[in-house]
């Protein structure tokens, strides 16, 4: 996945995350509540990754414009 589809991807997953952990509560179900747990922490590592996507991209970037100007 490119770095915007990860990023994109991990705000959904934190979203449902929090509205499942939202219906757990309400519901009393701490199986609901922990499964939105999950996921909320599994789109903020996806957001991660994708924001670290972007950074190695940016440094690769400038590494290869400093050594075309020196050619």
């Amino acid at each position: 996945m490119g770095s915007t589809t990860d990023k994109i991807t991990g705000v959904a997953n934190e979203a449902i995350g929090n509205a499942k952990q939202g219906v757990g509560k309400v519901i009393n179900s701490d199986k609901l509540q922990a499964e939105g747990k999950m996921q909320e922490i599994k789109g903020e590592a996806q957001q991660v990754l994708g924001k670290t996507k972007d950074a190695v991209k940016d440094a690769a970037d400038k590494a290869a414009a400093e050594i075309n100007k020196k050619l």
